[in-house]
């Protein structure tokens, strides 16, 4: 016999206006994020697919216990926000699948794959080894992995290590992060300022929406 379920979900403000983070009662993607811009790409996620039958939906992201949903600046949250919350309580409680297909979580760049920054692009610091510069970007992603990464997923967001080149870190940001008026400021003032105490050899942090 079946035990039929009645899942809670609340939603919570984020930075970006434009973002309401839902969170649930229980895990929706065990491992890495999932971000989709439209209905076609959200073909393998059939929550974040139905999610876009509503109008002005602009972007579904998942990642853990929540789901940040990004709508179109002129759509009102007074006007949606219980009706999609009640949809994923519904959907939740149905027990259908979340994902036909896991999306793939991207594995960590080893230290022999690391960006290897050529001696006459330094001006301001001496060259750096192949071994050098892998330590370094093991660092930064340690970094962002202890420090910013879980303060931004509880503002509905995600930040990913993209690349270190000529002491620039650069990072992508998902979820609410993606076009939040705020996220530059917050960047430059937390982001880039942590970095470059704990880790010399950064000079920037710029990031790229996904």
């Amino acid at each position: 016999m079946s035990t039929a379920h009645n899942h809670q979900v609340y939603a919570e403000l984020t930075p970006n206006p434009n973002s309401l983070k839902f969170v649930t009662d229980q895990i929706l993607l065990p491992e890495g994020v999932a971000e989709y811009k439209s209905q076609k790409e959200a073909a393998d996620c059939p929550l974040a697919y139905q999610l876009f039958d509503f109008s002005g939906i602009k972007s579904v992201f998942i990642s853990s216990n929540f789901i940040t949903v990004t709508k179109e600046t002129d759509i009102d949250w007074y006007d949606i926000t219980n009706i999609l919350r009640e949809f994923i309580i519904v959907f939740l409680n149905s027990g259908d699948k979340i994902f036909y297909v896991y999306p793939q979580v991207k594995k960590a760049e080893s230290k022999d794959t690391a960006t290897v920054v050529p001696e006459a692009l330094y001006l301001k610091k001496p060259a750096s080894s192949k071994e050098e510069t892998g330590d370094v970007v093991e660092k930064i992603k340690s970094m962002l992995d202890e420090y910013v990464r879980p303060a931004v997923a509880r503002d509905g967001g995600a930040i990913d290590f993209k690349s270190f080149e000529d002491g620039i870190v650069t990072v992508i940001l998902k979820g609410s992060c993606s076009g939040c008026p705020s996220s530059t400021l917050t960047l430059k003032a937390g982001i880039e300022n942590l970095l470059k105490r704990l880790v010399p050899e950064v000079e920037e942090v710029v990031a790229e929406e996904q």
